[in-house]
């Protein structure tokens, strides 16, 4: 699978969201500063030629909606990041979150409750 661009990404998240969408809602869904219509249904475009996103046609008209699901995406994104930054090493990604002050106690505690609930 690859990689989403920033506004590819952007898009996606919008496509999650609604589940599916017409060009328009995609639009409106849009964070501030909102891209050019143009510039979305190009992206929308891209993302169906990479497999992101599926098109029904009515018309002139298409609604999109996502051909892969968030989680799947994020398991990937998060697998990447863990393989190119902590040379393949959860232990060391939680690491860094706690040198960070990225994650807290209560949170390593929730963690280890659920591994050890599986």
């Amino acid at each position: 699978m690859k990689a989403l661009t920033k506004a590819e990404e952007q898009i996606m998240q919008v496509l999650w969201k609604l589940k599916e969408a017409f060009l328009k809602d995609v639009v409106e869904n849009m964070p501030e500063p909102k891209p050019h219509v143009n510039t979305i249904a190009t992206v929308l475009k891209i993302l169906h030629e990479k497999g992101f996103v599926k098109v029904e046609s009515f018309s002139r008209i298409h609604r999109y909606s996502p051909a892969i699901t968030k989680e799947a995406y994020s398991n990937q994104s998060m697998t990447t990041l863990v393989k190119n930054y902590f040379s393949g090493s959860y232990k060391n990604a939680v690491s860094f979150l706690v040198e960070e002050d990225k994650i807290s106690v209560d949170d390593l505690q929730l963690l280890l409750d659920q591994l050890k609930k599986k």
